[in-house]
């Protein structure tokens, strides 16, 4: 069988698939706090000044939030990010396509199909340049899509 068949690749927040991304323009709650988009949810968690992360929520674009998030300076992330990053990604997820209903169904309509985030720049959230990353949004995708009623 080719796996290639039974996989849905996903980059941008648009096209059939769009609704994947993180970037996706969907409001979600987590923590009790209401955010645009799923990315800003998760780069929310990042930053160890509460002013900064402030600022950083009012960018106009899931896109421009990630931009910023991406040039924090080590000092500026908080502390033992690496270690809880995908956990609150998992949280964010799992608060997305909670909240939704119409996103859910669009989830679970993808059945076993694998789920890749065609990022060619991020080898662990995505596939990376060399198409051999880690694809953690996608498998955390996958999980989401289980826990919520999926194969």
């Amino acid at each position: 069988m080719n796996a290639a068949l039974n996989t849905i690749r996903f980059y941008k927040a648009n096209g059939t698939f769009g609704f994947l991304s993180n970037l996706y323009k969907r409001a979600i709650t987590l923590g009790g706090r209401e955010f645009p988009t799923a990315e800003h949810a998760y780069q929310y968690g990042k930053f160890a000044d509460q002013g900064a992360a402030e600022w950083a929520m009012q960018a106009p674009s899931a896109h421009l939030v990630a931009i910023v998030a991406h040039g924090l300076f080590a000092w500026d992330i908080v502390e033992g990010w690496a270690s809880i990053k995908v956990d609150r990604m998992r949280r964010v997820l799992l608060a997305k396509f909670s909240q939704h209903p119409d996103l859910k169904k669009r989830l679970l309509d993808t059945g076993n199909m694998h789920l890749v985030e065609d990022s060619k720049v991020d080898a662990f959230w995505g596939i990376g340049k060399k198409e051999n990353g880690q694809n953690m949004l996608g498998k955390l995708l996958m999980e989401t899509r289980k826990s919520i009623g999926g194969k």
